[in-house]
């Protein structure tokens, strides 16, 4: 629908109409649209295909926003829509099943290991930091307090009670910003092969089904 650079939009913070969290909202000519995902600047070409397949394979209205360090890709909806089934499904989907939430976080607390086993204490206290700070960053729902936090780093993501009601797009979110910060603390992209293997805890079933949506996700191409 629209490829926008920064200046011409206005993004603010907005408090969830019956939710206790903010949500970024992008504005353009009266038009409201909320993050759908992010890509670092190296990924144009993945971020323009999401976008493409939005508008032109779903019809839905979204703006792909340039910016010198990356993309993202926000979808169109109304304020008062946010909580309605109609308007978080229609740009969001429902939220994504609990096997894929299951393999990010296996992912996540892997490398949180392998920080700490290589790296040491303190460098695993500033790669949990990191994290926080893409929680925080980007809303993600339960994922909101230090507690909350370490809890998704160290409690059994197939013990926990309840998984965080993430939807595809914060898997994404979190496939690349996980991606970007780990290779901060590596140096290269060898650490995706090891973390990988963390997925040999999941079902057979649950473990082939993650990987094929990870195979067409926009981030796929980060982990294999």
């Amino acid at each position: 629908m629209f490829i926008l650079k920064r200046q011409d939009v206005d993004i603010k913070n907005v408090q969830h109409p019956t939710k206790d969290q903010k949500i970024p909202i992008l504005s353009y000519q009266d038009q409201t649209f909320r993050l759908l995902s992010v890509f670092s600047a190296a990924q144009e070409e993945d971020a323009r295909a999401l976008w493409r397949e939005l508008t032109d394979n779903r019809g839905k209205a979204c703006v792909l926003l340039e910016e010198p360090e990356r993309f993202s890709v926000w979808g169109k909806v109304r304020i008062e829509q946010l909580d309605a089934a109609e308007g978080s499904e229609a740009i969001h989907g429902s939220a994504a099943p609990s096997a894929y939430i299951q393999a990010c976080l296996l992912l996540l607390q892997a490398l949180y290991i392998d920080v700490e086993d290589l790296l040491g204490d303190k460098q695993a206290a500033l790669f949990e930091k990191d994290i926080t700070n893409v929680f925080t960053q980007w809303h993600f729902p339960q994922a909101d307090s230090a507690k909350s936090v370490k809890a998704l780093l160290t409690v059994d993501p197939l013990a926990m009670a309840q998984m965080p009601a993430w939807q595809e797009n914060h898997l994404n979110t979190l496939l690349q910003e996980l991606h970007r910060v780990s290779k901060g603390y590596f140096g290269n992209a060898n650490f995706t092969e090891r973390a990988m293997e963390a997925l040999e805890d999941l079902p057979t079933n649950q473990q082939q089904q993650f990987m094929a949506w990870l195979r067409q996700s926009p981030m796929g191409k980060l982990w294999h």
